[in-house]
């Protein structure tokens, strides 16, 4: 008996041990906003290859299309470097579109998220003491007609 009780002594000492650095950095991953963070990352690099190619191969193209201009030019300056000012442009239309696309899904996710809150927050935002004066006016009310 004697044994088993400092098995479990043994097991819960084991257990508070792992709250160093290791353990804090353990807690830090195993929560869900890190795990959803990490989705988010992968989910967000394959939707960059995405916009990318719509850039490349839809939007320059309509571009040097309609202006006569062309989207990935250069600039020669001396010594025989080149500034790729189109690439520069097509960087730009890529963070706009993510940009945009990003602002959309989060606008969507907070009004979905927002639907149960404001439900919670007016019943939560009565306190005791409103609800039972609402109760006696109500009471007052009926008991006039």
């Amino acid at each position: 008996m004697a044994k088993k009780i400092a098995d479990k002594e043994k097991i819960e000492s084991l257990k508070n041990k792992g709250t160093g650095f290791f353990g804090e950095f353990k807690e830090f991953i195993m929560r869900g906003n890190v795990m959803d963070m990490a989705v988010g990352v992968i989910i967000g690099g394959a939707f960059s290859g995405i916009v990318t190619a719509l850039t490349d191969d839809f939007i320059n193209p309509l571009i040097n299309g309609i202006g006569g201009a062309e989207v990935g030019g250069t600039l020669k300056i001396y010594g025989g470097q080149v500034i790729k000012y189109g690439d520069f442009i097509t960087a730009v239309i890529n963070f706009i579109i993510m940009a945009f696309v990003l602002f959309l899904i989060l606008k969507v996710f907070n009004k979905v998220a927002s639907i149960g809150k404001k439900e919670e927050e007016e019943a939560a935002a009565k306190s005791d003491e409103i609800v039972l004066l609402e109760e006696i006016r109500d009471l007052l009310k009926k008991s006039n007609k």
